[in-house]
Order: C-alpha cells, then structure tokens, then sequence
C-alpha cells in the first residue's frame, strides 16, 4: 500500500489527486488490474468526475452547500461539524480505478478529487494496487 498527504485550503474543497494517484501505480509495478482510492478520514471523501471544466466542482460544492448547510437546525454532533460527516458519506470514502498496460485507466475527461468537507487540514490518501506485474518468471 502507498499513502500521500495533501493540505486542504478551505472548509470545502475538490483537490484533483489524478497525477499522484498515477505515480502509486508507477511504484507499484502493476501493469493490469486495480486499485482502491481509500480515505481514512470521517469528513472528507474520494470521487471520480470531470477534470476538464472546472465550474463542475464548483457546482458541485455549490450543491453540497445549499443541500446540507453548516448550520441546519437539530444537528447535534458536539464538534459542530455533522455537514462534513453527512457529505462525506454521500461520496464515499473510495475509489476503485483500473489499470491497463501501466496506465491508469479513465475516461476522457476523468479525473480523480479528494473531497474536502471540514478543512483546511492535513489529509492522507491511501493507494492499494492488486494485479499482475507482466513480468513472468
């Protein structure tokens, strides 16, 4: 398994980790099969969604926001942060991504996010790869 951290910046924020996901894969040696995009922590997630206009994460944002606001009447979590649990969990706390030939495999406009829900904070992503190395012995 590989691990990377990432500093958020902002209470809620998409941080494309697509290109620090692709060098897990190179350090892995796996050149076909898959690996799981996992985030050990309770109020922050990982997706997969357009990386080619950016007004995507920010409508997104914008829906998080405006769906499970900060401040909703009769959260009572003592922290006072039951919006970052809540959106952390419609996410989802990993990704599975496939890899061909040592590449990553995504679509076109594809790329991977680190979801920050109660930042800034220092986060760590965790990479595991399963598969074959092409190498025969």
């Amino acid at each position: 398994m590989d691990s990377f951290t990432i500093q958020t910046r902002k209470r809620n924020e998409f941080v494309e980790i697509t290109e620090q996901v692709r060098q897990t894969l190179a350090s892995s040696g796996v050149r076909e099969g898959f690996g799981v995009v996992y985030c050990p922590h309770t109020t922050a997630a990982i997706t997969i969604n357009e990386n080619a206009d950016p007004d995507v994460v920010h409508d997104m944002l914008l829906w998080f926001e405006r769906s499970v606001p900060k401040d909703q009447p009769g959260f009572r979590h003592g922290e006072g942060n039951s919006d970052s649990h809540i959106k952390a969990s419609l996410v989802g706390s990993s990704a599975t991504v496939l890899a061909e030939e040592g590449r990553l495999v995504l679509g076109r406009w594809q790329g991977v996010y680190f979801c920050e829900f109660d930042g800034p904070r220092k986060r760590t992503v965790q990479v595991k790869w399963i598969g074959d190395s092409g190498t025969s012995e």
